[in-house]
């Protein structure tokens, strides 16, 4: 069932679209080295034959997991010598080559003796060379829908040439959506399901919501724990508790759960949300974070998914305040932009005797002896302001505090 053209490509609207750069490209005849990007099951196989179909090109395949330096210089050699028609090379996985095998590809890059096609799920500004990633074009292909899955079922049991249509199945809406949900956006797994169900039942049958429920209970998401999923699935995360929903956060922490993420790393970035987004709005977020971590060290899955549920539930749902966090950054600032001040001498240790010949501390006012432990002496040579509390949750009291020992000071000054 792979296109032949680019007018059989399903989904990519925002690619494939009349008037967008690749049509344009592949309709002039035009393009050089191209680079798609996506999760499994997106079409980016599909999408190179179908581009050197419509520009009759001549089609070489490799699979960088597959492939060595000695294939690729015969290739590279082989489509120099070839000069009545261009040569598309297609590699797949191309995250998979090293720095020196991209490099080889180059040469032949840069002079047009073959026109590259990389696929790749994994970020190519991580792992794709920047020299070949700057002489490609870069295009992201999205999932599938579950509408342009179960369309692309439909003319798989409609086309007999290609297809299923030999067997006489139909199948009901429902049974057709279905399976395109269980896909995940990965259409090649949606057609190896619907054929696995329809070689499973007798030719001519109608294919059922029943039929496809093996298929419902073996689902596996697709999350790859050490890759894009894994940061963006983390990324949505956090800014879902920190955008205060607790559903979204819920949603996201059962796909990592799901999809085979360490629990004890889900709670380090709790610990680090509760200070990061949480702060002094909530005292409480900080040592129920920290419980939250130790609970997934102590006991472990499946059980320490309940405290986790607990844990985000209760940072997604109380008062935010980043004030803390900004104000550290902001003293950064301040130590980088500008001279660093010394510590002043009515602040510094006055322990040994060269310190108290020095006079060290011999003027400093102790806190504990004024009203509310403010004596009016300042603690920087020239002070600054960092912290500035927000009015929200427990930080509210700290504001006020604040602003009622500012002018205490001033009075006293």
């Amino acid at each position: 069932m792979r296109p032949r053209n680019l007018g059989e490509v399903v989904g990519q609207p925002h690619i494939l679209a009349e008037g967008n750069l690749l049509p344009k490209l592949v309709k002039s005849n035009s393009f050089g080295s191209l680079l798609f990007y996506g999760p499994p099951g997106c079409g980016k196989t599909s999408l190179a034959e179908a581009i050197a179909n419509e520009t009759d090109s001549q089609f070489i395949r490799i699979n960088a997991v597959m492939s060595n330096v000695a294939e690729l210089r015969q290739i590279l050699g082989a489509s120099r010598r070839k000069k009545k028609k261009d040569t598309v090379l297609f590699i797949d996985e191309i995250h998979r080559f090293n720095k020196s095998q991209q490099d080889l590809l180059l040469p032949d890059v840069e002079a047009g003796n073959v026109r590259l096609i990389g696929a790749t799920t994994h970020n190519p500004g991580f792992y794709v060379n920047a020299p070949l990633l700057s002489r490609s074009h870069l295009f992201r292909l999205e999932p599938h829908t579950v509408d342009n899955i179960a369309k692309a079922l439909e003319q798989v049991l409609e086309d007999s040439e290609r297809g299923l249509g030999n067997r006489g199945h139909s199948a009901t809406k429902e049974a057709l959506r279905g399976l395109a949900k269980l896909s995940d956006g990965d259409l090649r797994r949606a057609f190896n399901a619907l054929e696995g169900v329809a070689l499973g039942l007798n030719a001519g049958k109608t294919i059922e919501e029943g039929d496809i429920a093996i298929f419902a209970s073996e689902r596996q998401i697709r999350y790859d724990a050490d890759e894009d999923d894994h940061y963006n699935t983390i990324s949505a995360f956090i800014k879902s508790m920190r955008g205060s929903d607790p559903d979204a956060a819920l949603y996201w922490l059962a796909k990592m759960l799901v999809g085979g993420e360490d629990s004890r790393y889900i709670g380090r970035r709790l610990i680090v949300f509760a200070s990061e987004d949480v702060g002094l709005a909530d005292v409480n977020a900080l040592p129920l974070a920290i419980a939250t971590q130790q609970a997934c060290e102590f006991v472990g899955l499946p059980e320490c998914e309940i405290n986790l549920a607990h844990c985000v539930v209760y940072l997604a749902t109380v008062p935010k305040s980043n004030a803390s966090y900004t104000a550290l950054s902001e003293a950064k600032r301040c130590l980088a932009d500008e001279p660093v001040q010394e510590v002043p001498k009515w602040l510094r240790d006055s322990g040994g005797s060269a310190s108290k010949r020095l006079g060290n501390a011999d003027d400093y006012l102790y806190s504990h002896g004024y009203p509310e432990n403010i004596s009016g002496q300042e603690f920087m040579l020239e002070p600054k302001t960092f912290y500035s509390p927000k009015r929200v949750g427990s930080e509210t009291a700290i504001a006020e505090r604040l602003e009622c020992w500012k002018a205490l000071k001033i009075s006293i000054q």
